[in-house]
């Protein structure tokens, strides 16, 4: 009965995904765009963070890895929700990106709390 519920869940929001990509290459290529910014700019955002942060010490090292488990977890989490069978590569790219915006994110909130 949950594994239904679930299934049809997933169903549904991947698959109305997938047919609105499927309608036109100019959808395709709007969803790698936002891929491919996600990306970037959580990447961008979690190195700025982590340059603000400071060098490695007894104190920031414990933020880091915090952050790290973080990501971890959203990666574990994105690797269970979104599908393996079809557009794998594009919800690879959005994986990584919420697993990096994550890890900004926290070392944001670790950076306001420490020092402001």
């Amino acid at each position: 009965m949950i594994n239904k519920f679930f299934s049809d869940i997933h169903n549904t929001i991947f698959s109305t995904l997938k047919s609105w990509v499927e309608q036109s290459s100019g959808n395709w290529n709007i969803l790698i765009g936002v891929g491919f910014f996600l990306v970037m700019g959580s990447a961008i955002f979690a190195y700025v963070m982590h340059k603000m942060i400071g060098p490695d010490d007894e104190r920031t090292n414990k933020i880091f890895l915090k952050s790290s488990y973080c990501v971890l977890w959203v990666i574990i989490l994105c690797d269970m929700i979104f599908p393996k069978d079809y557009m794998w590569n594009i919800f690879f790219m959005f994986k990584y990106g919420l697993a990096f915006l994550t890890g900004g994110i926290y070392l944001a909130v670790q950076y306001k709390k420490d020092f402001s």
